[in-house]
């Protein structure tokens, strides 16, 4: 007899295979058809285990068919697998509720509507059980919450629960098109805001918001997410006056607070901010995100032992605190104890979060690359990677398609056409590159003189890019960079002129100041268009040492491309040739600063830059870790030491086990058809 192995050869069905199957199963639940739900579910679950909305179908279908046990431990799995997400406790509130566990039952509502405030099931819930358990105000809240809710119109109520969820494109579309019918309703457009802030369409999430407050002024929660959109536009001012009002309205709110504090943070006013933190964190001590503020903020001022007691003060208050250990790790400097090991490694077995558990897995990586145990640092920074990469949405192939599109328009002739074009002023100085290649060092020495102002790496570049790009850029019909060869001479100099306005806030008077956005690299064209007098310097490091500085390193924010070996080789060529091309149609706009050389001799390389920027030398320059004054990035400790050239190898203490990375970087130097080393300008 031949078995037939049909079944085990399968392929894995497609993402839109899936998204049917799970949408015709949800019919079947609204039909009342549970038995035929739970089966087709079940089946689909061979095929994608983890998959979030089918294993809720399934605790869904076992509830309703009785069987609250098996769904209790679905939901357990569930849990390990996606821990924020607010439906799943609202069913094992609804497990509870049916076999009349009510202090389980709030418990687990309670949880839901923390995860998703939309869930009007959840909280009808808890005004029922909450009075029964004797809890009246908390009952009353509950109500208010719950009445709020059911005012509103269905597609905004449904819409909102798909933001909360992490549904933000569907969640879009739902509230843009009730809007169409409906467009001065006052919920639907703060969600849209919302929508675009989590999308980072800023300039549309402010406009929302500042109408949204021109029909209701008092609605102090619109009031709070404009105060945080002008923050995240660096509108540091406005957002603080925003603040402010509020606060004045209820000095005892803890999120106005924060807004407050945050956009003191913007502004550089450290100090004033650290103290803010302080008190909110006198009245709640037991918050670890406030300790973890507090420490952020006094590492940029440099204040690093007072910031190493609030990391640990933030650890200890939330032994899972993930974050609070990876901070301390990215100090750069700081070494881990025997007991924050062991005590890293015993959250890292338990049930944490995703976010926590990479963040514990780059801390372990850093910690034990200190202490010499290279092979158990490789494996955890192995693992964090590929914890984070599954929050990731890289696309590499994108980001190569636009590389191609830049060579293929901007042409020598391109520019020589718009020739004095754009806003004249030579204010600025990019340092570009990729990151962890010696940027923060460069910008440092620059701070250093009298008349360089150091900045950040500032987000005006790329935003500027995504207004030129359209709504999706992950759209391949997206018009950057075609869209250069469309605007006009007017155009040009308006978003010079913007540029230069929107930056003074960081500024005090200096004639020249530093954008440390790395991933500028892929935007020289448009920088040469609306500010053709600006130097740009490109930040370089041998191939090795920067793709896997890289991968040792998790980012705030960005840089998606670092979490896989393939993925950072194929950015690193991407750089290595947009950057030829832009050496060879614009001659002399760029300089390239290799970190070796410049770790080997100093004087003479800064006396280069100097040079390159017409600045006079200054001995400050060489002295750079001398200077006083806020770093943010995580090079920020050791811009503050002097150069040592035991630094240039360290990555070979890993060679053994990153021969996929060599790998890639030679496979895709073969395919580009360029050496693997890139040449250093002399």
């Amino acid at each position: 007899m031949t078995v037939s192995t049909t079944a085990a050869i399968q392929p894995k069905p497609t993402v839109a295979r899936v998204e049917a199957e799970v949408r015709r199963l949800q019919g079947l639940v609204r039909q009342g058809q549970h038995a035929l739900a739970l089966a087709g579910a079940e089946s689909l679950l061979t095929a994608v285990p983890e998959n979030r909305d089918v294993l809720y179908l399934i605790a869904v279908s076992q509830r309703y068919l009785g069987r609250v046990t098996d769904a209790l431990r679905t939901l357990e799995r569930f849990e390990t697998l996606h821990t924020d997400f607010g439906r799943l406790y609202q069913e094992r509130g609804h497990c509870y509720r049916a076999v009349g566990e009510t202090a389980a039952a709030i418990t687990a509502y309670a949880r839901a509507v923390e995860l998703n405030h939309a869930l009007l099931a959840s909280w009808q819930a808890l005004v029922e059980l909450y009075g029964m358990a004797g809890q009246l105000d908390a009952s009353a809240a509950a109500g208010t919450q719950a009445q709020a809710l059911a005012k509103l119109p269905p597609a905004v109520l449904n819409a909102a629960g798909m933001f909360e969820e992490g549904d933000i494109l569907g969640a879009e579309a739902l509230v843009r098109s009730f809007l169409q019918s409906h467009g001065d309703h006052i919920e639907g457009m703060r969600l849209l805001a919302k929508i675009g802030m989590k999308l980072d369409v800023l300039d549309d999430a402010e406009f929302l918001l500042e109408s949204v407050l021109v029909f209701a002024p008092d609605y102090h929660a619109a009031r709070y997410d404009y105060s945080i959109v002008l923050g995240q536009r660096h509108k540091h001012a406005r957002a603080l006056e925003e603040a402010d009002k509020l606060v004045r309205v209820d000095s005892k709110n803890r999120a106005f607070r924060i807004a407050r504090a945050n956009a003191l943070v913007g502004l550089g006013d450290h100090k004033e901010a650290v103290k803010e933190f302080r008190a909110l964190a006198q009245a709640t001590p037991e918050a670890a995100d406030l300790h973890l503020s507090i420490a952020h903020a006094l590492k940029t001022m440099g204040r690093q032992s007072e910031a190493i007691e609030a990391y640990r003060r933030s650890a200890s208050v939330r032994p899972s605190f993930g974050d609070a250990y990876w901070s301390l790790a990215n100090l750069k400097t700081y070494r881990f104890t025997d007991q924050e090991l062991t005590a890293m490694r015993e959250q890292l077995s338990g049930d944490v979060r995703l976010v926590d558990r990479y963040h514990l897995c780059f801390a372990l990586g850093k910690a034990l690359e200190d202490r010499g145990e290279f092979a158990e640092s490789f494996r955890y920074y192995e693992q964090g990677n590929a914890l984070k990469r599954t929050e990731c949405r890289y696309d590499a192939a994108q980001v190569e398609r636009i590389a191609r599109s830049q060579v293929a328009l901007c042409t020598q002739e391109f520019f020589g056409a718009r020739r004095g074009q754009g806003c004249d002023r030579p204010d600025a100085i990019f340092i570009v590159g990729l990151p962890r290649a010696g940027s923060t060092l460069i910008e440092q020495i620059l701070a250093s003189h009298s008349k360089v102002e150091g900045t950040s790496e500032l987000a005006d570049i790329p935003r500027l890019v995504q207004r030129l790009n359209g709504r999706d850029p992950r759209n391949p019909t997206c018009r950057y960079p075609a869209v250069l060869a469309d605007l006009t001479p007017e155009q040009l100099k308006r978003f010079g002129d913007n540029y230069l306005r929107d930056t003074e806030v960081y500024r005090t008077g200096k004639p020249f100041f530093i954008d440390k956005m790395p991933n500028n690299f892929r935007h020289i064209g448009l920088l040469q268009l609306i500010l053709p007098n600006a130097k740009i310097i490109d930040a370089r490091r041998e191939p090795m040492a920067c793709c896997f500085s890289n991968f040792k390193q998790l980012f705030a924010s960005g840089q998606e491309f670092t979490y896989n070996f393939e993925d950072i080789a194929r950015y690193y060529r991407t750089y290595v040739d947009l950057t030829a091309h832009w050496d060879a149609v614009l001659p002399g706009k760029v300089l390239r600063v290799q970190y070796e050389d410049l770790v080997v001799d100093l004087e003479s390389n800064v006396r280069r830059i100097l040079d390159f920027l017409g600045l006079e030398f200054e001995a400050a320059c060489v002295e750079f870790h001398k200077t006083a004054r806020s770093v943010r990035t995580a090079s920020s400790e050791q811009v503050r030491q002097p150069l040592y050239k035991e630094s240039l190898d360290q990555w070979r203490n890993f060679e053994p086990f990153l021969q996929p990375l060599r790998q890639a970087l030679n496979t895709r130097a073969q395919t580009d058809g360029l050496e693997q080393q890139p040449e250093r300008e002399r």
